[in-house]
């Protein structure tokens, strides 16, 4: 980060909304006994919000507390199972390294030799008496056992707690657990807003907002989001042979927390609100100092746990991937999005569903565009191995088939087992010859949904460079599974020597970037989406923002939030300064509209750019998404139009420009729909030839289904919606940042100068490549897509809800 010295002084925001009378904020009103249980003035709502979230999105009580009994019971069984394991097994009778003579009375003489599964389980009394002579046994038993006992006192009280939740969603919210999984999140939010205004859950306002809501679920999220995006945190290392290398784990994203938000000596008072001693410049070394303390101290304490977690990791892998492995050797060469990935793309105030969602979304692109790079001497290589290991398994499987007795010599089936997974690997790398993709145009797919590029990957998606770098953020699940046994060896070498050189320039972030807002608390600055204050020029904020070079979000950061916050929300109401950015894109949209192709012609197309992107079974949005990124590439080949006439080139901007703008008018034409100026309908409208056949198909069923099916188009368009956004953002970046590539000549989302030069170039362009894609493989271990829900209730755990102090929420 530059200039961090440059500091500025903490800041406290009054809420626009606000209607408490100056110096009467901590008034507390008294409220009767017989409303206790009507939730009035909750203590600690970011706790609330936060299980009210989680309750919503794991589907009610019951599957809650059967996961976390489970769970329990899942570190029981591993823990148990390896002791037996280790000390209860006579592994020479079992290998057979030792004869086992059974002299029973009637005993059948050929069976006196053969081993059973008895003859290899030492009786318990030698079992015991082998684990009390092994103090190492002992201690870790001990140690299992103190961790077990803190679950179970932990799962206790989320059961009493999330009960509560349950009578809150029955009661106040009026939503019956049967019909909680028919109720969208949104629809949830708009009840705890409309609850607001009749029991006060918040004391300091009356109306809450969906923003309100967002700050105190993703209150530490969004700090991290902004230090990543700033690249305050050490996730990048130089090492030698490997060069530059993200690493990021589920173990050192829980220091870095633990050291920042609410571990022992944390920045944070409590769970809404900074120490006062780090709003202030004038002690920063003193504090950055205490801070590095901190870091040193639970670095060694890593370093001291290291053997034992280590030891934890192994057996819990091993557990848990080695049937699937076995089951599915190419599971391991599936893809799943990086922990780094997912704080680099995620927006500002995006909750884990949509991002969950979006990147879903954008699963089989970037798949396609990884397996785009084959290198061919590992081809021929691979076609090789494969044939060889064909043979031999070949060979023996008609010797099995011939005679079962073969499977009785010894490590058959492990030469059988070895050479299918060798045969399934070697495929992997073996292109499929009658597929060609182009990588830019594959690229520019990729960014409509993961909505975040840097710039330098424009025009180099064929490069090598490239794909390492999108490796970075969608990683292969075998490095997601080996980062995660390293992670106990190399956080706290990470903590000691590189986190605690940067803790000036923390104690300096969250000083610069840490607002109060009224009836929220202290939140990252940038979750407030300022274009005045973190907008950046290049990102149509020119004019609007006074953000210096440090305190700008890079990579368009905040504008691209702020777009996605209020498609996804259509009701919240922006400040000033977002809706004067929200009009100026919107006449920027409609000026650039007129150049671009119409709406019926981008329909037309939907078919063969379905084709081009291999989309099978792609819905109407995502036809229509598929349409605008391919326009461009249709038009500057020379094919003609549906009306056999020349379709002059245009841009994927252009493309897309039209489509919003088309979208904006069908908007104006239904002015009962509240949306704030300048967005998109997300509501599918009846009257569109789009969605006819949709609303005769909603109209037929009852009001449940047709809800659960309009809720769901909805999120496809605004999904979509968002897409088109982040394309014609992107565009307009490169055209402020670019000038002279984009003078003289028509703009392309894919650089098209491969399609103007010798002949022969568009081999630079596409390239005939291997297109296996798995899907994501849903492997046991760690838990991947909650492992962030699981760390927000490690943050926001705390006692049920209590009314409030003075100096609460």
């Amino acid at each position: 980060m530059a200039n961090f010295e440059a500091y500025q002084e903490y800041q406290r925001i009054e809420d626009y909304e606000e209607d408490s009378p100056p110096g009467e904020e901590d008034l507390l009103v008294h409220v009767p006994e017989s409303l206790k249980d009507s939730w009035h003035h909750i203590k600690n709502l970011d706790n609330f919000f936060t299980r009210i979230y989680h309750y919503h999105q794991k589907n009610g009580f019951a599957c809650m507390m059967l996961s976390e009994c489970f769970e329990l019971v899942q570190f029981l069984f591993v823990v148990t199972f390896t002791t037996f394991l280790v000390n209860c097994v006579e592994y020479d009778v079992l290998f057979a390294n030792r004869a086992v003579n059974h002299t029973g009375q009637g005993q059948n003489p050929l069976e006196r030799n053969k081993v059973t599964l008895p003859d290899a389980i030492l009786p318990s009394q030698q079992c015991t008496q082998r684990i009390q002579e092994n103090s190492w046994i002992i201690f870790l038993l001990i140690m299992a056992a103190t961790f077990w006992i803190y679950r179970l006192v932990k799962v206790f009280c989320n059961v009493l707690s999330y009960w509560e939740i349950r009578q809150f969603y029955i009661k106040a919210l009026k939503i019956k657990m049967d019909e909680l999984c028919n109720f969208t999140w949104q629809e949830v939010q708009d009840r705890l807003i409309s609850l607001q205004r009749e029991q006060q859950m918040c004391i300091h306002k009356k109306e809450l907002t969906e923003l309100d809501i967002y700050h105190r679920i993703l209150r530490f999220k969004n700090y991290m989001v902004a230090m990543i995006n700033k690249s305050l945190l050490p996730v990048h290392l130089q090492l030698p042979l490997l060069g530059n290398v993200v690493f990021l784990t589920q173990g050192l994203k829980y220091n870095f927390e633990l050291i920042l938000f609410w571990g022992p000596g944390s920045l944070f008072q409590n769970k809404w609100n900074l120490h006062p001693k780090y709003k202030r410049s004038g002690n920063r070394l003193e504090l950055a100092q205490k801070l590095s303390r901190v870091i040193l101290l639970i670095g060694l304490a890593n370093l001291l746990l290291c053997p034992f977690i280590l030891v934890w990791q192994v057996l819990y892998a091993f557990f848990s991937y080695t049937e699937v492995i076995r089951r599915e050797p190419g599971s391991l060469g599936a893809r799943r999005w990086s922990l780094f990935g997912r704080l680099y793309l995620r927006h500002f105030n995006e909750l884990n569903h949509e991002l969950h969602g979006r990147l879903g979304r954008g699963y089989k692109p970037t798949s396609k565009y990884m397996n785009s790079f084959t290198s061919p001497l590992l081809t021929v290589l691979a076609k090789n191995v494969a044939f060889f290991s064909g043979s031999v398994l070949a060979v023996l499987i008609a010797l099995t088939v011939y005679d079962e007795d073969v499977l009785t010599v010894q490590h058959i089936l492990t030469a059988i087992t070895v050479l299918g997974i060798v045969i399934t690997i070697t495929r992997s790398f073996i292109p499929d010859e009658h597929m060609v993709w182009c990588p830019e145009q594959l690229l520019q797919c990729v960014l409509a949904h993961i909505h975040y590029m840097p710039d330098h990957w424009r025009g180099n998606a064929n490069k090598s460079e490239t794909r390492d770098e999108v490796a970075q953020l969608f990683q292969y699940k075998a490095v997601f599974i080996l980062e995660e046994l390293l992670s106990p060896i190399v956080t706290p070498f990470i903590l000691i020597f590189i986190l605690r050189n940067k803790s000036l320039e923390i104690i300096d972030f969250f000083r610069n970037f840490t607002v109060e807002v009224v009836g929220v608390g202290d939140i990252c600055s940038f979750a407030q989406m300022d274009i005045r204050r973190h907008g950046n020029p290049t990102w149509m904020s020119e004019g609007q923002t006074e953000a210096s070079i440090y305190q700008q979000a890079e990579n368009g950061k905040t504008e691209l939030s702020l777009m996605h916050f209020t498609i996804k929300n259509p009701h919240w109401q922006p400040p000033q300064e977002s809706s004067l950015f929200i009009s100026h894109l919107k006449e920027k949209v409609q000026h650039d509209a007129q150049g671009g192709p119409s709406t019926q012609l981008l329909l037309s197309e939907a078919p063969l750019c379905t084709s081009l992107h291999s989309n099978e079974s792609g819905t109407g949005p995502e036809n229509l998404l598929a349409s605008v990124l391919a326009h461009p590439i249709l038009t500057a080949s020379g094919l003609q139009g549906r009306d056999h006439r020349f379709v002059p080139p245009s841009s994927a901007a252009s493309a897309a420009a039209s489509v919003l703008a088309s979208l904006s008018t069908s908007h104006h034409a239904h002015p009962s729909r509240s949306r704030p100026p300048g967005l998109l309908p997300s509501s599918v409208y009846p009257e569109t030839t789009m969605h006819r056949n949709d609303r005769a198909v909603v109209n037929s069923m009852s009001h449940s289904d047709s809800r659960i099916r309009s809720n769901a188009l909805h999120s496809e368009f605004a999904s979509a919606e968002m897409s088109l956004h982040a394309i014609y953002m992107h565009e307009l970046h490169q055209q402020s940042s670019h000038p002279q590539r984009l003078s003289g000549q028509w703009q392309s989302s894919v650089p098209m100068r491969e399609f103007h030069t010798s002949t022969g170039s568009s081999a630079h362009a596409c390239h005939s490549t291997n297109i296996s894609m798995p899907a994501p493989a849903q492997l046991g271990g760690w838990k991947e897509e909650e492992e962030e829900e699981e760390e927000d209730q490690e943050i926001n755990s705390g006692s049920t809800p209590k009314k409030a102090s003075p100096h609460s929420s």
